[in-house]
């Protein structure tokens, strides 16, 4: 069975946002740095960083709260799964809450958020839904 790491990415900051927690440790990938990335330029979270290890390294990302101590997701939400991708051509990108959240997909120029999909004009896989 293979395990879907983009699910268990957004389960463990998830997981960290409802016991309040001020990082989340996750095993790193090229595309999870990715994600992490577009998340810290949207403002959702504070800032990430790769450990090393002797393994496949350590993204831990810090997460944004608001002085309230409301986190800055407010959830994401997998789209496309092993079992059932989702692609969408340039027409079809979604808008996630009337524009509040971001969708974030993966195209032929790599990993980008539904805002840029639109000004490039293309389409690709939807990975998640972030708001």
């Amino acid at each position: 069975m293979m395990t879907d790491v983009i699910s268990d990415m957004l389960t463990r900051i998830r997981n960290a946002i409802s016991v309040k927690t001020d990082k989340v440790d996750i095993p790193a990938s090229r595309l999870k740095i990715e994600i992490a990335k577009i998340l810290k330029e949207e403002g959702f979270i504070k800032s990430y960083k790769i450990i090393k290890d002797k393994k496949q390294g350590v993204l831990r990302i810090n997460l944004k709260y608001t002085q309230e101590g409301d986190s800055f997701i407010t959830n994401l939400k997998r789209i496309s799964k092993p079992g059932r991708r989702v692609y969408v051509s340039k027409d079809k990108i979604p808008h996630v809450m009337g524009g509040l959240g971001i969708a974030i997909l993966t195209t032929s120029q790599g990993v980008m958020t539904d805002k840029e999909c639109r000004q490039k004009g293309i389409g690709g896989e939807v990975i998640c839904y972030v708001w």
